[in-house]
């Protein structure tokens, strides 16, 4: 059964809505662009004006065509795409462009008119790609479309691009064009009124002909849905890798919040979770996104028949140059980059002795010396790739008087065909490597002008493979007290107290199975000493103020307090402090709590975003996320393997691990406190953020302990 976006990207024909007579329209290029690009079905030009349009017979609409039509492209302003889209169903067409700008962009009537139009498709099952966007794009031998601005028809690929930016598309193509880069399918979406990148995504997984996919995105509309089903095109037996470039990187847009979760998280945040839980790998520029779908989108073809993608074991690699310069620089962005330089068995090192000179480095990165003739580099690589410690290797090759690129490029391409390994090459220069340059890229193999982009890109492939083979962790079976913390949160909203401390926060807490301590208010020196008699010295003093929010910088925290008169002394120093740091603030008393035993500081946080949901934050706690902002995100709800890969995230991740002496933390504690977390969030739309700064990591079987907590609640919309 053919896939209901087929219409669009394989039609058999084809009608322009607004061909026009006239050079330099759209309704012109558009329908000259797909006759120059040589579409193998029928075309129709309908204008109620024109006889004829570039030699082809016009008609005053869809309806007076005689024949079926798969695909229709509109170029008409909105006032006349609503009745055309009606004619255009009323024909049988199962796929639409809308290329026009001045719909949902504009807002007002151009909104109304897109929400009438994307109404009307629906209903009648036609799917609609726009509007104001550039176009669509297959230069697939059998279909070879070009619906579009673009004059430019890429060669044919594996290779499918979507872009939330027209604009974009046209320099991406004239970028393509001089990589000698070729596509599959290349889509831009506009408005996104109905087809969006998940519906996109789903159609180009399946697609034959695509085997990588690159995404410029703005915004999705779509959170917890996009992940779950991206991560399964990203995963399973037939993984499709997905490459992002997201626009307004630096804009942090943090919100101006009261927890530190909510200063730290923001859009960027909540898109890098996006990508990390669907095993979207993420481009920082659009070089990078073509260097990294070059590497991906070559395959090796098996005896059956088959092609396997090359992606790394692991990340050790090894480097051959023909100059030090070069293979130093590899060798530093290689570490850079998260990989490791492989350390050759004996037999390996033996074998490259035996057949390089005496003046050549036999160790990683391995210099063949730039007198290398093409053989020297294949007797390197061949060894060097054979190692059971090597899981890829870096090819450089600098042009010297007796450089011999093609040989060299030749050579390369043998090795490369027997072994199931990835291997990129970097030909540094323009000119004198021209040839074993063209010679790769006829063969599939990717090839990098600089030594830092191959390593990157070798980065990339390494890090895709971790995420294919990454382990699946059994499930935690937490039960949680979800009726009583929803008693707490109403009791609150009721009084009006929207901005729980320790007292309220605990107790909410202690419902989703997080240690908390002994905690007890107290007003007076009196009650704060019985309380500490009660719960038990020594005891942690705290001031309780909804306008003081950081308790250390007012002077309200004491600790170690091991005598009630000790207590005492504090409380009234606590008060006095507080006054001073701010004489309006409405001080409720003070708290007594249960000093816990040491640990190291972690912080728990959620924040709550439209659309996208609660967002969830760990990292390193105490001062520490002030001043290294060591965090790692993810929406909710996670499970334990998420969990699991937040924790080790973070560049903090060795000191949870144990150092200098220290034992490790309780890390399986830290995984099943993410998942309450998310459960809470998730269980409570009330919960609006939550910080748990510090929660103290104690030694491996020991726990963690909630020091410190606040929370804040807002009441919950109806939907």
């Amino acid at each position: 059964m053919a896939h209901e976006l087929e219409a669009i990207f394989s039609p058999r024909s084809v009608a322009v809505l607004g061909a026009s007579t006239t050079k330099g329209k759209v309704g012109y290029d558009i329908f000259a662009n797909i006759i120059k690009g040589g579409f193998t079905g029928t075309l129709y030009p309908v204008n109620p004006t024109a006889n004829a349009i570039l030699s082809n017979k016009a008609y005053k609409s869809i309806l007076a065509i005689p024949e079926p039509v798969d695909l229709a492209i509109v170029i008409l302003p909105p006032k006349l795409a609503l009745p055309a889209i009606a004619e255009v169903i009323e024909k049988g067409v199962k796929g639409v462009v809308i290329v026009s700008a001045g719909f949902r962009e504009v807002g007002g009537e151009g909104r109304e008119i897109e929400d009438r139009i994307v109404a009307q498709c629906r209903e009648a099952g036609v799917r609609l790609v726009g509007p104001n966007c550039l176009g669509v794009i297959n230069p697939i031998e059998g279909v070879r479309l070009n619906a579009s601005f673009s004059k430019r028809m890429p060669q044919p690929g594996n290779i499918s691009f979507i872009s939330q930016s027209g604009a974009l598309c046209t320099s991406v193509l004239d970028f393509a064009a001089d990589r000698d880069f070729g596509f599959s399918k290349f889509i831009s979406i506009g408005n996104k009124a109905d087809v969006d990148e998940l519906d996109l995504l789903r159609y180009l997984h399946e697609d034959f002909d695509t085997d990588v996919i690159m995404m410029y995105l703005e915004e999705l509309r779509r959170g917890r849905e996009f992940i779950d089903e991206v991560k399964e095109i990203t995963s399973g037996s037939r993984p499709t890798p997905i490459l992002a470039i997201k626009s307004g990187r630096t804009s942090a847009g943090a919100q101006a919040a009261a927890s530190h979760t909510g200063a730290l998280a923001g859009s960027e945040a909540i898109y890098d979770a996006i990508f990390k839980q669907a095993g979207i790998i993420r481009c920082n520029t659009i070089d990078e996104l073509f260097d990294f779908a070059s590497a991906f989108a070559f395959k090796k073809r098996s005896l059956l028949g088959k092609h396997i993608r090359k992606i790394p074991g692991g990340n050790r690699v090894a480097i051959v140059t023909n100059a030090g310069g070069p293979g130093i620089i590899a060798t530093d962005m290689t570490m850079s980059a998260g990989l490791e330089l492989a350390r050759f068995n004996p037999d390996t090192i033996e074998a490259l002795a035996s057949h390089l000179p005496s003046t050549a480095n036999i160790h990683n990165p391995v210099d063949v010396i730039g007198d290398a003739p093409y053989d020297r580099y294949e007797k390197a690589l061949a060894a060097v790739i054979s190692d059971e410690n090597v899981d890829g290797a870096l090819v450089i090759l600098t042009p010297q008087s007796m450089t011999n690129a093609l040989d060299t490029a030749k050579a390369i391409v043998q090795i490369a065909q027997r072994s199931n390994k990835p291997i990129l090459c970097c030909f540094m220069g323009v000119v004198d490597v021209s040839q074993g340059v063209k010679y790769l890229q006829e063969y599939g193999y990717p090839v990098y002008r600089f030594p830092e982009n191959a390593a990157n890109a070798f980065a990339a492939l390494y890090r895709f493979s971790r995420w294919v083979n990454r382990q699946h962790m059994a499930p935690l079976v937490i039960s949680h007290d979800k009726a009583k913390a929803e008693q707490i949160i109403q009791a609150c909203l009721a009084a009006g107290k929207t901005k729980l401390g320790e007292l309220e926060g605990n107790e909410l807490l202690a419902c989703y199975s997080f240690p908390v301590l002994p905690t007890r208010l107290s007003t007076s020196e009196e009650e704060a000493a019985a309380a500490a008699r009660e719960i038990g010295l020594p005891v942690v003093l705290k001031i309780v103020s909804p306008q003081i929010l950081h308790k250390s910088d007012a002077g309200g925290v004491a600790v170690g307090l091991k005598t009630e008169d000790e207590v005492r002394d504090a409380y009234r120093r606590i008060m006095a402090s507080a006054a001073q740091y701010d004489p309006k603030a409405e001080i409720t008393g003070v708290l007594v709590v249960k000093h816990a035993p040491a640990g190291e500081e972690i912080i728990l946080g959620a924040n709550r975003y439209p659309v996208f949901g609660p967002l969830l934050m760990f990292g390193l706690g105490g001062i520490f996320v002030e001043v290294f902002k060591d965090v790692e995100f993810r929406l909710a709800p996670i499970n334990r393997n998420e969990g699991r890969r937040m924790i080790r995230s973070i560049k903090g991740y060795k000191i949870l691990q144990g150092y200098r002496g220290k034992p490790a933390v309780d890390l399986a504690a830290l995984e099943r406190l993410l998942v309450c977390l998310s459960d809470l969030m998730m269980n409570h739309p009330q919960i609006k953020e939550i910080d748990i700064n510090p929660l103290l990591a104690h030694a491996e079987g020991q726990g963690a302990t909630v020091a410190d907590c606040r929370i804040i609640l807002e009441e919950a919309d109806e939907a």
